[in-house]
C-alpha cells in the first residue's frame, strides 16, 4: 500500500480538492453539488451562487424554482435544489445557523451521506475521520485489489485497514486525481498508468488478450 501511495504522490504532487469554497457552508454546498458533476462545472455555478446566497438563511428562504434555475447546468439539479433548501432550514432551526462539525450532525441533514460528511469535515474543519469513497475511489480500490466489496461503507473499512491513518485524507485526493486522469470507468489508459504492475484489472485484461489469441 505504501508503494502505491508513493507512486501516486510522485504522479500528483499537488493533489487536493478541485472545488472552490471559503467557509463550511460553501464547502457543504460545493460537495453536494459535485455529485455526478465535474468540479470545473460546479465551480462555475458556485461562483455566482455563493454571491447570490451569502448565508444559510438565504438558502433556507430560497424558492425551489429559483434555486433550480441557479443549478440548471448541473446534473440532478432539481433534487440538489430541494436538498439544499431542506438542509439549510435544518441548519437554521437545529444548529444555530452553523454547519455541523460532527459526522452525526452532518449526516442528519437531508441529502448528506457519509462521503459528503467526511469531505466536509476534512476540508472545512480539518477533521479526518475516514476515507471518503466516491466513484473514483471505489473503482480504483476494486481494480487494485484493495477490496472485493462494492458497498462503499465496506470499501471504506477495507481501505482504513490498509492505508495509514495519516494518509486517509490525501489518499482520497490521490485516488480521485488518478481516476479522472488515467483510470476511467470505461476506457482506462492502462498503458500510461504508474500502477499497472499492481493492478488486477490490467492483469485480467492481459489474460483475456492471451486467451483471445
Amino acid at each position: 500500500m505504501n508503494l502505491l501511495l508513493k507512486k501516486l504522490k510522485e504522479e500528483y504532487p499537488e493533489a487536493q480538492s478541485g472545488l472552490y469554497f471559503t467557509n463550511p457552508l460553501e464547502t457543504l454546498i460545493a460537495v453536494l453539488l459535485s455529485a455526478q458533476c465535474r468540479d470545473e462545472r460546479v465551480n462555475k455555478v458556485t461562483k455566482t451562487l455563493f454571491a447570490k446566497y451569502p448565508d444559510v438563511e438565504a438558502y433556507a428562504k430560497a424558492e425551489q424554482e429559483d434555486l433550480e434555475k441557479d443549478l440548471l447546468s448541473l446534473g440532478l439539479y432539481r433534487n440538489k435544489a430541494k436538498n439544499i433548501r431542506l438542509l439549510a432550514k435544518e441548519i437554521v432551526q437545529r444548529f444555530s445557523k452553523e454547519v455541523p462539525s460532527s459526522l452525526d450532525g452532518l449526516m442528519s441533514l437531508p441529502g448528506v451521506g457519509r462521503k459528503t460528511a467526511l469531505c466536509v469535515l476534512q476540508e472545512a474543519y480539518g477533521k479526518v475521520l475516514g476515507v471518503a469513497v466516491d466513484t473514483h475511489v471505489a473503482r480504483l480500490s476494486q481494480r487494485l485489489g484493495l477490496t472485493e466489496n462494492s458497498d462503499r461503507i465496506k470499501i471504506e473499512k477495507d481501505l482504513k485497514k490498509r492505508i495509514p491513518k495519516k494518509e486517509w485524507a490525501l489518499a482520497n485526493h490521490l485516488f480521485i486525481a488518478h481516476g479522472r486522469k488515467i483510470c476511467d470507468s470505461r476506457r482506462p489508459r492502462c498503458s500510461d498508468c504508474v500502477l499497472s504492475v499492481h493492478c488486477l484489472y490490467q492483469k485480467k485484461k492481459a489474460g483475456e488478450k492471451k486467451i483471445a489469441k
